[in-house]
């Protein structure tokens, strides 16, 4: 199985880019996005100068539990900077969330109060609520966090989103808000 189709599977279909849209990224962004994969993983993100954003983090199920997904959140953390990622809610009814979201607090992670993310699905024409976790080395404020997902959700999410889906994704100040 490639790492799309194992990113494909793990992740419901709203969350998901197209397997076009993360080659392109890989190809005309290969300065910023980077893929690290592995037997039991894959870790696709974005490396700006002051951040790194986590697009996808997967660790095959019969590899949960070794530490591989700590392993790779340290390489990141290493680089000293600030890393976000979004997450869905809380859902009861999946375990998986619950357990997602206690491994990011465990890591160090913070939920981003002030920030809300929400945007329609081009595949499902659905709302998508998600939450920002981040993890901050040097205290950044959450107002900072909030600024560069911005610039991940223009330079990263919505790269080329009319060429490659039909139709543009919503404008940042439609997605992204900030409550102080």
């Amino acid at each position: 199985m490639n790492w799309y189709e194992k990113l494909n599977q793990y992740f419901p279909i709203e969350e998901m880019k197209s397997k076009q849209h993360m080659e392109l990224l890989l190809q005309e962004k290969s300065d910023v996005y980077q893929k690290d994969e592995g037997e039991h993983h894959v870790l696709m993100y974005a490396e700006f100068e002051d951040f790194i954003f986590i697009d996808y983090i997967f660790v095959s199920g019969a590899a949960r539990g070794q530490g591989i997904g700590h392993k790779l959140l340290e390489k990141l953390k290493n680089k000293g900077k600030p890393i976000i990622l979004e997450v869905e809610p809380v859902d009861y009814e999946d375990t998986d969330t619950e357990k997602r979201q206690r491994f990011y607090i465990r890591e160090g992670f913070k939920h981003a109060e002030s920030i809300g993310y929400s945007r329609r699905s081009l595949a499902t024409n659905e709302i998508n609520e998600m939450e920002i976790l981040f993890w901050a080395p040097n205290e950044e404020s959450e107002e900072v966090i909030y600024e560069s997902m911005k610039k991940t959700y223009e330079k990263i999410h919505t790269y080329k989103d009319k060429e490659l889906y039909g139709k543009s994704y919503q404008n940042v100040e439609d997605v992204l808000t900030f409550e102080e």
